[in-house]
């Protein structure tokens, strides 16, 4: 429903100067029309947008302004990849912001056309929209409206993004696109780049899914309340991207996934695409390389990243992805429904996990060596048992039991106040890695006490095999322990599971996720 200004059609004028022609895309309180600036004969495009609350001369200004301003700077800071403003008018309550002719398709009408992408070409989307948001967010700016209209997708070069200072132009938590406004704006509150990180999430999941992540329910309202309040619909299609747009998508603006790994993962699901000769083209480097493109340049073949530059950045964001915490209570299963490895188990029933009481290191996350890839103070060591894993300096084996069956499992630690992880592995895996997890290994967990499990037990796959996660939190007050469980499967019926265990009071301190991540990202079973 168009607010202010509603019965304005093709052939209208707008400040005495533009001449409306076709509208070409809605959205909740916005259309976008093609139109002339009829006195020097040149298209524009302009986007109606109502004000739900009119104001005064003073007030128009103020917002006209700031749009022109904010466009003017992101000009400067992504020359090319921003719509250029030429003029911003409040008529009649309704706000008119002219735009130069942009040579591209609005993302709104692929997706009405097409109704979905496949995962490289949404990933490379997102990294087009996400290079654009890294430029803006160093410069302390938030777009805060972001949604398919306002992504222009040309037929050969990157994306073009438009609506730079429209967030804020009223009191209301977000102006237009409600479905792709982050909790923090629906429960109107103050915005930052997590917002926009939460919008990319949105947005790559639409383009997956062909639907977004929380639907249009009529009115503004009920739509910002079911974005803060409903759970998010676990995506189907989106294959390498589900833990990205999980992690964007994050109700809690601390847990939601920082800009570089978002990138990198991003690059990763572009190498898995049909066209990895596509990754080197359409990924820009995070930081510390080149500026975007000059204008009408184009960015396939400018600007090549080494195949072993781009894998190794793979690595390291599948990684991070898939340990990030998810929060409780929130559907967050890993990938398309596939079978899962199981946790694994000896002939004498399930290996229940021993929740530590150690104390989590407090250091911030530890900064990759640059010879190893490794954090500062993290070695890889190859156990008898032939696995094997980076570990901290001071970390040793604690304890090793076996099974006659070859089943053992070895924990790692520092001893008396530490972290520890758990690597076991067995033969006699089932063939149902989640039912495993919830029907063998869970009712073991349950004699503990104060357990409790975090979320879903969650289907992924971890390095090409099919895995399974879960979370719990086990014993009472400052005993209370939080672990994370990763089981694989290697084929027949082998496998392995890694179970990393904090004080819950600690688990979330960056050191104990890299130590998480590192563990996750290093592991490599025999022969591996």
């Amino acid at each position: 429903m168009i607010m202010g200004k509603g019965h304005v059609s093709a052939d209208d004028w707008v400040a005495g100067r533009y001449r409306l022609r076709e509208v070409f895309a809605r959205e909740t309180n916005r259309l976008w029309w093609y139109a002339e600036e009829v006195a020097a004969r040149r298209p524009l495009l302009v986007t109606q947008t109502a004000l739900p609350h009119p104001g005064s001369d003073d007030d128009a200004r103020r917002v006209t302004a700031r749009i022109i301003r904010t466009a003017e700077t992101m000009g400067l800071l992504s020359p090319g990849r921003v719509g250029t403003v030429v003029d911003a008018v409040v008529e009649a309550g309704t706000l008119w912001t002219v735009t130069e002719w942009i040579d591209g398709t609005p993302l709104s009408e692929l997706l009405a056309r097409e109704g979905s992408f496949d995962t490289s070409r949404a990933a490379r989307i997102g990294l087009e929209l996400l290079d654009v948001l890294r430029a803006a967010h160093d410069e302390g700016i938030t777009h805060g409206e972001l949604s398919p209209a306002q992504l222009f997708v040309p037929e050969d070069g990157p994306v073009v993004v438009t609506g730079f200072g429209l967030a804020g132009a009223t009191l209301v938590p977000r102006l237009t696109a409600p479905s792709y406004a982050s909790p923090e704006q629906a429960r109107d509150e103050r915005i930052g780049p997590a917002a926009d990180l939460w919008a990319l999430g949105a947005l790559l999941y639409t383009m997956v899914e062909g639907r977004p992540p929380f639907r249009d329910r009529g009115r503004p309202d009920a739509t910002l309340r079911a974005v803060d309040r409903l759970p998010l619909r676990s995506p189907l299609r989106a294959g390498p991207l589900t833990l990205t747009i999980q992690g964007l998508l994050r109700k809690n603006t601390l847990e939601r996934l920082p800009r570089p790994v978002v990138h990198e993962s991003l690059v990763r699901a572009l190498a898995e695409g049909p066209d990895t000769n596509e990754v080197a083209a359409a990924a820009p480097p995070e930081r510390g390389a080149s500026r975007p493109p000059r204008p009408g340049t184009r960015r396939r073949g400018t600007r090549v990243l080494a195949v072993g530059a781009v894998l190794a950045a793979v690595a390291v964001a599948a990684v991070v992805l898939a340990v990030t915490r998810h929060p409780p209570g929130t559907d967050t299963a890993g990938a398309p429904p596939k079978p899962a490895a199981p946790a694994t188990r000896s002939p004498g029933g399930t290996h229940p996990a021993t929740p530590g009481t150690t104390a989590a290191p407090t250091a911030p996350p530890a900064a990759p060596s640059p010879s190893s890839g490794l954090p500062d103070g993290y070695r890889n060591q190859t156990a008898p048992e032939g696995f094997s894993v980076a570990l901290p300096d001071g970390w040793k084996r604690l304890t090793t039991s076996r099974a006659p069956d070859d089943a053992y499992r070895v924990t790692f630690g520092r001893g008396g106040a530490s972290p520890t992880l758990a690597v076991t592995y067995s033969e006699r895996v089932g063939a149902d890695p989640v039912a495993v997890w919830r029907q063998d290994v869970e009712p073991e967990l349950a004699k503990l006490p104060g357990y409790r499990r975090v979320g879903a037990i969650r289907a992924t796959t971890y390095r090409g095999h099919a895995a399974a996660d879960i979370e719990w939190l086990a014993g009472t007050g400052a005993a209370r322990t939080h672990t994370f469980g990763r089981g694989f499967l290697l084929g027949g019926r082998r496998g392995f599971s890694l179970r990393f265990t904090t004080p819950a009071a600690t688990w979330d301190d960056s050191g104990n996720r890299v130590a998480l991540s590192t563990f996750l990202r290093t592991f490599r079973e025999p022969g591996g």
